[in-house]
């Protein structure tokens, strides 16, 4: 995608946006409500007429043969409330073009890899939210995509469906597939992605390898825990910006340049040091500066 902008009356949603997925890569898709991600991911299937910009994949303009090669995980149910979880994945596949034959198979393999080998014959409505969140994401990989795009796929999963979902996008980017998928849960994020996208009022405003990302930062992140240390103790270092406080456990950001020595050094003349660590920015520090500038 490139040079996207797209208007809703006065609102801007995208503004010269431009967002790469390469094959095998997994790319977090970064924002805070309302920056335009859900907007940009619809105009990839045709749902939202961008004003301007293009998407294009593999070098050429998206058009219904390349999108009947795309999976795509809204953040709203898409699903067919009163239709059986397997029937439905089963119609899905072959709107994509799969066989009968095949998309039966397809359809019962994804419902048994995600849980559900014992409601496939159950209609969505009588499924739990975490269930059907699970169908919905079935529907995005029962035709085996090219493209998968998923809007915030782990929103009402338990930690078990969490760990499950992340293997199986590492399992479609290994397959060759491109992975872009929007989260607010950031953790998960740093966990899955190489790469980042972030947006904030339409425009992007940060991206690459998160590696990358967080070495060309110009602060570091010191997290330091002191028992005994005075209720307002914190080290003093240039361009210090403290960003918790917890029972004697401080986290803050530093000039780059800072010396961990220096720091350890006062950390220990003001109590007992239990716990010091120092290194580059999270990708949640990252992010909060990057929407915040």
């Amino acid at each position: 995608m490139t040079g996207a902008c797209k208007r809703f009356g006065s609102v801007v949603a995208l503004d010269e946006a431009a967002l790469e997925v390469p094959r095998g890569r997994i790319v977090g898709f970064l924002g805070p409500n309302g920056a335009g991600k859900t907007t940009a991911m619809r105009s990839i299937f045709g749902l939202v007429e961008l004003d301007a910009g293009e998407v294009r994949w593999e070098g050429r303009p998206v058009d219904r043969t390349a999108r009947l090669r795309f999976g795509y995980m809204p953040e709203e149910r898409g699903l067919y409330p009163k239709m059986p979880a397997n029937v439905q994945l089963s119609y899905l596949a072959e709107l994509h073009g799969v066989s009968r034959s095949d998309a039966t198979a397809a359809a019962r393999s994804w419902l048994a890899r995600l849980g559900l080998a014992d409601r496939e014959h159950t209609t969505v409505e009588k499924l739990s939210h975490g269930n059907q969140q699970r169908v919905q994401l079935a529907a995005a990989l029962v035709h085996g995509p090219d493209l998968l795009v998923l809007d915030e796929p782990f929103s009402g999963l338990d930690p078990l469906a969490v760990e499950s979902l992340g293997e199986i996008l590492r399992a479609e980017a290994d397959r060759g597939a491109a992975v872009l998928f929007s989260s607010h849960q950031l953790d998960l994020v740093e966990d899955l992605c190489e790469e980042v996208t972030i947006v904030a009022a339409g425009r992007v405003v940060a991206s690459g390898p998160v590696a990358e990302l967080r070495a060309h930062e110009g602060r570091v992140r010191i997290d330091v825990d002191v028992a005994g240390a005075p209720p307002d103790w914190a080290p003093n270092v240039a361009g210090g910006e403290l960003l918790e406080r917890r029972n004697g456990s401080l986290r803050l950001l530093a000039s780059k340049d800072v010396d961990p020595d220096e720091v350890l050094a006062q950390a220990r003349a003001a109590g007992e040091v239990r716990a010091f660590s120092f290194g580059p920015p999270t990708l949640t520090e990252l992010f909060l500066e990057a929407v915040q500038t």
